[in-house]
């Protein structure tokens, strides 16, 4: 029989993602994968590469509420034994966490049945699952080079890996980056995530419609928006005769960052990381309601290496980001500069070493 990892990870594209790359590369390897989270995202992981999916149960809490708390630890204890049972049944070499509450039952049962555990944290702010679960695992792995909130003796022992991802997103680092000519389309990519985008989807059409007219006419915007906020974005690029596509969402972005001179969007860890291996000069605005501003600790990889520019929500305006696009758009070598700065601290084959990672733990 081949070796076992069970996969344990919550119900974000956040988690699942990742989760789903280093499950591609140990199929690869000739493992199998089985994943373990709550009733919800077990159901529609439909894509996720699994012979098994567990659906345990998983609840969340709010500080300070007696009973939230106590309904959060009824949910984990049942979901716990619910792993348990399971993990006796398959037998797992090694079970694997990708934070979110969902993922504490599953790897709560490995450790309290003598399993190799390993947990990969995702952004430069240790979340509250992986936290609670840092020190009972054998292994950390993470994905930026500093690991804030963690315990000081976990964050010690972390081992570097970086995100994992698509093999459509991994295949962008063998792209060099060509800026924009001195004539022709200069392509901006905007993304704003479900959080948020509201605010994005109506400053940035209205930064835009402040350059100067000959550098108006060379845009050409792919921009992510709500359905609500999509009129306003397009009567404002229209109004201002920048070429735009606005939509919900890009099936196909892998492609439109291939293409993309600039990028605007949040910087979740998965975004940061993507930017990183395409080697895209970028603006990121972090999402301000992040816990621990995480998605602010995050751009920081980028913003330090000089790959991207930061801009906090309460600083964003349509006249800053305007004044900050006319500079960047207009200076072809500098946008070269902020690629070659991102990609100098991608790391494209981070589920290969998570991958090592996990068999290293398991003893294989």
């Amino acid at each position: 029989m081949s070796k076992l990892a069970v996969v344990a990870a919550g119900g974000t594209g956040g988690h699942l993602f990742p989760a789903q790359a280093l499950a591609e590369a140990l199929i690869a390897r000739g493992w199998r994968i089985v994943l373990a989270s709550d009733e919800r995202a077990a159901a529609f992981a439909e894509g996720f590469p699994a012979e098994e999916r567990i659906g345990l149960s998983a609840r969340t809490y709010r500080r300070g509420d007696p009973l939230s708390m106590a309904g959060a630890g009824l949910a984990i204890v049942a979901g716990v034994g619910q792993a348990r049972r399971a993990f006796q049944r398959l037998k797992p070499d090694v079970v694997i966490g990708f934070g979110g509450y969902p993922s504490v039952p599953g790897l709560l049962a490995g450790v309290t049945l003598g399993l190799p555990t390993v947990i990969h944290e995702q952004n430069a702010v240790m979340g509250g699952a992986n936290r609670r679960m840092a020190a009972r695992v054998r292994t950390v792995a993470c994905a930026f080079p500093v690991l804030q909130k963690a315990p000081a003796q976990v964050a010690a022992r972390a081992v570097v890996v970086g995100n994992p991802m698509r093999p459509e997103i991994r295949a962008l680092a063998d792209l060099a980056y060509a800026p924009p000519g001195v004539e022709g389309p200069i392509r901006l990519l905007v993304t704003g995530g479900s959080q948020g985008a509201r605010l994005l989807s109506e400053r940035v059409p209205e930064a835009m419609a402040l350059l100067p007219e000959a550098l108006r006419r060379r845009l050409s915007v792919q921009q992510q928006a709500r359905a609500e906020s999509m009129d306003h974005a397009r009567a404002t690029y229209d109004a201002a005769g920048i070429t735009a596509e606005i939509a919900p969402f890009f099936k196909d972005m892998a492609t439109r960052l291939a293409q993309a001179h600039l990028v605007i969007g949040r910087s979740g860890a998965g975004t940061v990381c993507e930017l990183a291996v395409a080697g895209k000069p970028a603006i990121l605005i972090p999402l301000a309601i992040a816990v621990d501003d995480d998605q602010g600790q995050n751009a920081r990889l980028l913003v330090d290496v000089g790959g991207a520019e930061m801009i906090r929500e309460p600083e964003l305006s349509a006249q800053g980001l305007a004044a900050t696009l006319e500079a960047m758009l207009t200076a072809p070598g500098r946008l070269q500069d902020m690629a070659h700065a991102s990609r100098s601290v991608a790391k494209p084959d981070a589920a290969e070493r998570l991958a090592d990672v996990v068999e290293k733990t398991a003893g294989l």
